[in-house]
C-alpha cells in the first residue's frame, strides 16, 4: 500500500509536467477558478455552522456550566481539545459533503479530461460523444452518492470516538484517511469506467490498490493548504494524475 501511496504522490508531479507539455490549462483553469470560489463561500459558512452547532451542544449538555463549577485546568485543556477534534471532524464531513456534490456536477468534465489525458499518452483523439457524456454523467453521480453514503457512516462512526478522551486524539487521522480514499476512488473510477469496467469491478479493483486512491486523495487535501492556487488546481490535477496512475495497470491487463 505504501508503494501504491508513493506512485500516487508522484503521479502529481508527471500531472503537472504533462499539462504543461500538452498545454491543457483551459481545462484546468475555468473550473477550477469555479470550485476555488465555491470553496471558499462554503468554508466560510461551514465553519460558522460547525461552531455554532458545538457551542449549542455544550450549552444543552450543561458541559461548561460543569467544567466551570469544577475549574480543573487539566479537564479544561481535556475539553478544549476535544473541542477542537469535533469541529475539525465536522468540517472534514461538510467538505466531503461540498466535494462529492462537485464531483456530481463535474463527473462530464473530468470523464473528459481524463479520457483525454489517456488519448494523448496513446497518441489518439477524444472526440465529442453526447451519449457517452450522459453515460459518465450517470455513473459517476451513482458512486458519487454510493461513495458519500458509506463515507458519512465511516465519519460519524469516528464522529463518536472523538468524544472518548485521550484516544479521540486520533480521529482527525482517520477521518482525513477516509476522505482521501474516498476521493481519490472517485478519479481512478473514470479510468475503470473508461475501460467498460463495472461498477463493482471497480469497488473490487481500487480495493485492491487502495494505495492509488489514498495518495491520490492525500495530495489533494494537501494542495487545500495553498490558498486558492493550490484550491484552483487540486481537482483537475487530480484527475489527470490518476488517470497516470492507473495507466500503466490497466494497460497490463488488456
Amino acid at each position: 500500500m505504501l508503494k501504491e501511496m508513493i506512485v500516487a504522490i508522484q503521479a502529481y508531479f508527471e500531472a503537472h509536467r504533462f499539462i504543461q507539455k500538452h498545454k491543457l490549462w483551459k481545462w484546468i483553469l475555468i473550473p477550477g477558478i469555479i470550485y476555488a470560489i465555491l470553496f471558499m463561500i462554503s468554508m466560510h459558512f461551514f465553519s460558522e455552522t460547525s461552531s455554532n452547532f458545538i457551542e449549542w451542544i455544550i450549552l444543552r449538555t450543561g458541559l461548561k456550566t460543569w467544567l466551570d463549577r469544577l475549574n480543573n485546568s487539566f479537564l479544561g485543556f481535556l475539553f478544549t481539545i476535544g473541542t477542537l477534534l469535533v469541529w475539525l471532524i465536522l468540517m472534514l464531513f461538510y467538505f466531503s459533503l461540498f466535494k462529492y456534490l462537485f464531483l456530481i456536477v463535474g463527473s462530464p468534465l473530468f470523464a473528459y479530461l481524463s479520457e483525454k489525458t489517456e488519448a494523448i499518452m496513446e497518441g489518439g483523439d477524444t472526440p465529442f460523444s453526447f451519449p457517452q457524456l450522459l453515460k459518465d454523467m450517470g455513473r459517476g453521480i451513482r458512486l458519487a452518492i454510493r461513495n458519500s453514503l458509506w463515507q458519512t457512516v465511516y465519519v460519524l462512526s469516528i464522529l463518536l470516538l472523538s468524544l472518548i478522551p485521550l484516544a479521540g486524539w486520533l480521529t482527525p487521522i482517520l477521518a482525513l484517511l477516509v476522505e482521501c480514499y474516498y476521493y481519490g476512488f472517485s478519479m481512478l473510477d473514470y479510468s475503470m469506467e473508461r475501460h467498460k469496467n463495472t461498477p463493482a469491478e471497480s469497488i473490487f479493483f481500487i480495493g485492491n490498490h487502495k494505495g492509488l486512491a489514498v495518495g491520490n486523495g492525500l495530495v489533494f487535501y494537501l494542495m487545500h493548504l495553498l490558498p486558492f492556487l493550490g484550491w484552483v488546481l487540486a481537482p483537475a490535477y487530480a484527475v489527470v494524475a490518476a488517470t497516470l496512475s492507473m495507466y500503466p495497470l490497466k494497460k497490463t491487463e488488456r
